[in-house]
């Protein structure tokens, strides 16, 4: 695999997220609750300022949950997801955590290349399970639940 790209992230404040909103409506991610206050929000773009998409972490303590990762349609399958989630991982280091977990319906594969294992529901710390994102909009019934060591 390629060396993931460099971004530039830009955090966003609750009230400039209605451009990551709509992306994640169209990509079918659960758009709810980007005002809770938990949920950190970035925008990324290459160092040539051409946007990438988005990336949301959660952090609970020590605990992380890779919230959402959304890729713009023409950058897709290019190596630009891989980047995102390579600073979303850096932002929950920078936050000493020593893992992070993310659910997905559909992209096991891709996060299974950049080293996340399958886990057990009941092996995620109780702060990042009770989550908004993990209790109610992610139901178990159709979600794989992922992990990392950082």
């Amino acid at each position: 695999m390629a060396p993931p790209r460099r971004l530039i992230h830009t955090p966003l404040a609750v009230w400039e997220r209605d451009g990551l909103k709509a992306a994640l409506v169209r990509a079918g991610l659960p758009a709810d609750d980007l005002g809770d206050p938990y949920v950190l929000a970035w925008r990324f773009e290459t160092v040539e300022d051409v946007p990438i998409g988005f990336g949301c972490l959660e952090v609970y303590g020590y605990d992380a949950l890779l919230r959402a990762v959304v890729t713009l349609p023409p950058l897709r399958q290019v190596g630009m997801g891989a980047a995102i989630v390579d600073a979303l991982e850096a932002e929950a280091r920078a936050r000493r955590c020593p893992a992070i977990y993310l659910l997905t319906t559909s992209e096991a594969d891709f996060f299974g290349r950049l080293g996340y294992a399958s886990c057990a529901r009941d092996d995620v710390p109780a702060a990042v399970r009770e989550s908004r994102q993990f209790a109610a909009l992610s139901p178990p019934t159709v979600t794989t639940v992922m992990m990392k060591r950082l």
